[in-house]
This record gives structure tokens, C-alpha cells and sequence, in this order.
């Protein structure tokens, strides 16, 4: 039986579910802890909110990649069109409608 590990803890439940379908793409099983906590949003400490993506040992390596390939995704950048800074969520920049070549 492989052991899970945490990975990373995600700050809520849609940013832990949109990993753990990331992850699972590539086929790393997932497993969320503290899920359930999401609940007493505005009771509890903001940390107690947060979410564990748990993940088996042999997987760790694959996970990681994926897990970097997600905070480079989200890293901003300036549009070579007109120089506006943009959140890493913008696929288009939000001042001129450019689509950035990758």
C-alpha cells in the first residue's frame, strides 16, 4: 500500500478541486483533507479553511511538476502589445484584448 503525502494546501475548495482535476489528468489520484471546514467560513481561523491535496509517494515527483506548471500559469504578464500588467488568470489582456503568444 503506497502512503499519500500532502503536497500543497490550497487556500479553499475551488482552488484544491481545480488542482485535483489537474492532477488527475495526469493521472495522480487525489485525496482532499479539511474539505468539510469550508463550512464555518467567517467562524473559523482563515487557516482552518484551508484544504490538503494529498497525494501517494511514488506520485510526488509527477505531482510537483504539475503543481509548478499551475503557479507559472498563474504568474502575471506584460502584454507585449501595449505593456499592461495582467494577473496571471487573464488569458487576454484586459486594456487591449491581446492574446499573448506561449
Amino acid at each position: 500500500m503506497d502512503s499519500f503525502v500532502e503536497l500543497y494546501r490550497a487556500s479553499n475548495a475551488l482552488e484544491a478541486h481545480a488542482l485535483k482535476g489537474a492532477l488527475e489528468q495526469q493521472g495522480v489520484m487525489v485525496r482532499l483533507l479539511g474539505e468539510a471546514l469550508a463550512g464555518g467560513t467567517g467562524e473559523l481561523p482563515m487557516d482552518s479553511q484551508e484544504v490538503g491535496l494529498l497525494v501517494q509517494r511514488r506520485h510526488l515527483e509527477q505531482a510537483n511538476k504539475v503543481l509548478k506548471e499551475y503557479h507559472q500559469s498563474k504568474a502575471p504578464w506584460q502584454c507585449p502589445s501595449c505593456g499592461e500588467q495582467n494577473d496571471g488568470h487573464f488569458e487576454t489582456c484586459w486594456r487591449c484584448g491581446c492574446v499573448p503568444e506561449h
